[in-house]
C-alpha cells in the first residue's frame, strides 16, 4: 500500500499524541481563572496582576498574559496600561444577550426533548433532580450550579443534540456570575420546582408545555438582575461586556 493515505499523526509516538492533547499552560490558567469569576470568587473589580497569578499559580507570566488576553476578549477582565487589570463589571446588556441565545436554543431543544428522551433518560434526570434536592437541603450552591449546568446539559445530550449545548456553555458564562450572586435558599428551590414542571412536561411528551416551563425558568433573571442592582449596585453596569 506504501505511503498512501498515510497522515503526519500516523507515524508519532502515543506518548507525544496524548501530550498534544493535553491543556496548555495557558488554558488551564484561562479555565481556573474564568471558574473562580463566574463563581464570585473574584468579584467585580478585583484587581489582578500577571505577576501575582503567575506566582500563586507557579507558572511564567506568559501563559497568564495569554489567559488576561482571552479572558479580556470574553469580557471578563479590563486591562488598562496605565492603571492595571480588573475583573470587569457585570455587564446588564451581556446577561441579556446570553439569555436570549439560550431561551432560543432550548425551547427548540425541549421541543426536540419531547420525542426523543426515552424512560431510561427521564429515569437518570429524576436521579438529577433528587441530587439537586440534597444540594438545597444542603444550601450548597456551587454544587447546585453544577447540578443545574448537568441537568441542562443531559436534556440536551439524551435529545441527540449535544453540540446545543456547547452553544449554550460558549455563550451562557455572563449569566453564571448572576445566577452566583441570586443563589440562596428559596431561589434555589424555585429553580428546582421549575426543573421538575420542566421534566414532567417533557415526560408526558408536551412540547407547548416544555417550552412554556423553560422560558419561565430562564427569565426568571430578568427579575433578579433587577433586584441584585439595587443590592450590588457597584458590581453592574449598564454597557456591553
Amino acid at each position: 500500500m506504501g505511503d498512501a493515505g498515510r497522515f503526519p499523526a500516523d507515524d508519532l509516538p502515543i506518548s507525544l499524541i496524548r501530550k498534544v492533547n493535553l491543556p496548555s499552560l495557558a488554558d488551564q490558567v484561562f479555565d481556573a481563572l474564568r471558574d473562580r469569576i463566574l463563581t464570585l470568587e473574584l468579584p467585580p473589580g478585583t484587581r489582578l496582576s500577571e505577576a501575582g497569578v503567575a506566582s500563586r499559580m507557579g507558572v511564567s507570566r506568559q501563559p497568564v498574559r495569554e489567559a488576561f488576553g482571552r479572558l479580556a476578549k470574553l469580557g471578563f477582565l479590563q486591562i488598562r496600561p496605565q492603571s492595571g487589570t480588573t475583573v470587569s463589571l457585570i455587564s446588564q446588556n451581556a446577561v441579556l444577550q446570553a439569555r436570549f441565545i439560550r431561551v432560543a436554543l432550548e425551547v427548540q431543544t425541549c421541543r426536540t426533548a419531547c420525542e426523543a428522551i426515552d424512560k431510561a433518560g427521564i429515569r437518570d434526570l429524576r436521579l438529577l433532580l433528587d441530587q439537586q434536592k440534597a444540594a438545597v437541603e444542603a444550601n450548597d450552591r456551587k454544587a447546585f450550579h453544577a447540578l443545574d449546568d448537568q441537568f441542562h446539559r443531559d436534556i440536551c445530550i439524551r435529545s441527540g443534540v449535544g453540540y446545543v449545548w456547547d452553544l449554550i456553555h460558549d455563550n451562557k458564562a455572563h449569566m453564571d456570575r448572576v445566577r452566583m450572586l441570586s443563589l440562596n435558599s428559596p431561589t434555589q428551590r424555585q429553580a428546582l420546582n421549575e426543573h421538575t414542571v420542566l421534566l414532567d412536561a417533557i415526560e408526558a411528551r408536551d412540547p407547548e408545555a416544555a417550552t412554556a416551563a423553560i422560558t419561565t425558568h430562564l427569565s426568571r433573571i430578568l427579575v433578579q438582575i433587577e433586584r441584585l442592582k439595587a443590592e450590588q449596585h457597584d458590581w453592574f453596569t449598564d454597557t456591553a461586556g
